[in-house]
């Protein structure tokens, strides 16, 4: 009964939302953007890593392909899409290549999600993190900090959230949940991203806007 209530409300948002139409969603202009200071070593990245496996085999990744937790493979946010990082756990000195192909960890502090194959090569399954150093060994730059987001929806029930990221990941691989906790709540935001920049999340959230859903770009 309760998620009849949550499935109701999602559909009165969506009619509210189509007869309010595009006009709606004017994007402010992307703010300007300062120069960062330059690293003294620009291709590497020290920071905590962390793995994903079982819960997200055979899914699509931001990259378009899929997550094959036997593959050398990572999600990352410091260094573009198809990079190459060699990842060296700093506890024990063993290392791996991998190659970047999804967006993460979306946890605070965390630099990288390796695959199971990826952290079981550096020994890392079982402590489940590890601080790491991340070297780009293909030229490959590291990127600013800031991500932007297409928050579709934010649920304080999962299955909510969950209905709402199986219908649109069918046409965008990138749909991921965020959870968030404020006091005694916790909310489940649906977003698509992240974009390196704003202009490709106007881009999209333009794209999307004829689905009939809320479009606030976000950026963290």
């Amino acid at each position: 009964m309760e998620r009849g209530r949550t499935r109701r409300r999602i559909a009165l948002l969506s009619i509210a939302i189509i007869a309010a139409g595009c006009s709606t969603f004017r994007p402010a202009p992307p703010p300007p953007v300062s120069p960062l200071p330059q690293a003294a070593h620009p291709a590497t990245v020290v920071g905590v890593a962390s793995w994903y496996g079982p819960g997200f085999n055979g899914h699509s990744t931001a990259s378009g392909q899929i997550y094959n937790q036997d593959e050398l493979t990572a999600a990352c946010n410091s260094f573009p899409l198809g990079s190459h990082l060699m990842v060296t756990n700093l506890a024990n000195g063993r290392s791996v290549e991998v190659l970047v192909n999804d967006r993460g960890p979306f946890k605070k502090g965390r630099k990288i999600d390796l695959s199971y194959k990826a952290a079981q090569t550096i020994g890392m399954v079982g402590p489940g993190t590890t601080r790491v150093s991340l070297e780009a060994i293909d030229g490959a730059m590291p990127e600013a900090a800031i991500r932007y987001y297409v928050q579709v929806g934010s649920f304080t029930h999962p299955e909510a959230a969950e209905e709402l990221r199986e219908n649109l990941i069918r046409r965008y691989p990138d749909v991921q949940i965020y959870q968030l906790d404020t006091g005694n709540r916790r909310y489940y935001r649906v977003r698509m991203g992240a974009f390196l920049t704003r202009e490709e999340a106007v881009e999209r959230a333009r794209e999307a806007a004829g689905l009939g859903l809320p479009m606030i770009i976000v950026s963290e």
